[in-house]
């Protein structure tokens, strides 16, 4: 195999004196970092040591927008207004860019968080939503997205740029959306099952469900989840594992060139 393929991880969960995850160490694993922007974690604080982080690693840098549900750190769902949340996804936008500007790096991409990215995988009106978002603050921002999900269909329909997204340490349902957090084994703690799900995904197209069917997943970007213990080691494997078969980690932006 010789290809490329983008691993990223959701970063800067941490807030005030509370850190979450090992960022400084994933961060040399990575090559794209999703970074909480202060409504489910993270603050102008964390925010500000991972950007610089990144431009010391040569790591691109994404908005990862959530819910306003610190308490349940963005994992529960919130039925709002599509609009509000239009707004609130423009107003985590604009957070991150003006942190990224410290480290003089642009925001390339956005991934929602948690029960957001759950809903928006389902809602087609979530989906738009964060899509005008993106396409008012800067229409050149890659929409990253679930495969097969609203958010892929809401990137084509408003012209955004689109990097689909598979999960190397998430369990998948036959229908092609993750397993729910509730029901056990959904997170993958052990680093041999996530390579052998993310070779899968880079060299075959698939992964193999809950159900134990095969799920077709077209990925631009593989997804490592930073606030688990396993993290680092585990997306060290899945890198080393995939460099071993032949692929290329590089940044998203250098995914869609």
């Amino acid at each position: 195999m010789s290809t490329k393929i983008n691993l990223n991880a959701d970063i800067a969960e941490g807030f005030g004196a509370y850190d979450i995850g090992n960022d400084a160490d994933l961060m040399t694993v990575i090559k794209s970092a999703n970074v909480a922007c202060g409504f489910h974690a993270g603050d102008a604080t964390t925010m500000h040591r991972l950007v610089n982080i990144a431009k010391l690693e040569g790591v691109s840098i994404g908005v990862h927008p959530g819910f306003n549900d610190l308490w349940g750190f963005g994992r529960r769902q919130i039925d709002m207004n599509p609009r509000d949340l239009e707004l609130m996804v423009a107003y985590q936008i604009g957070a991150l860019q003006a942190m990224a500007r410290y480290a003089g790096l642009p925001v390339t991409h956005l991934k929602p968080h948690g029960a957001l990215n759950n809903m928006a995988a389902v809602r087609e009106d979530y989906a738009m939503a964060i899509g005008r978002a993106i396409q008012t603050v800067d229409a050149d921002m890659i929409y990253v997205a679930l495969t097969g999900s609203e958010m892929e269909k809401a990137a084509r329909k408003l012209g955004l740029k689109l990097a689909r997204e598979g999960f190397a340490d998430r369990q998948y349902e036959s229908d092609g959306n993750l397993t729910p957090r509730s029901i056990a084994g959904s997170v993958y703690k052990d680093p041999e099952v996530a390579l052998t799900q993310c070779v899968n995904m880079v060299t075959k197209g698939f992964v193999v469900s809950r159900q134990g069917t095969e799920v077709a997943v077209a990925a631009e970007t593989l997804c490592v989840h930073g606030d688990e213990p396993t993290a680092v080691a585990l997306a060290r494997h899945v890198r080393q594992g995939l460099e071993q078969a032949g692929c290329r980690i590089v940044t998203i932006p250098e995914m869609l060139n």
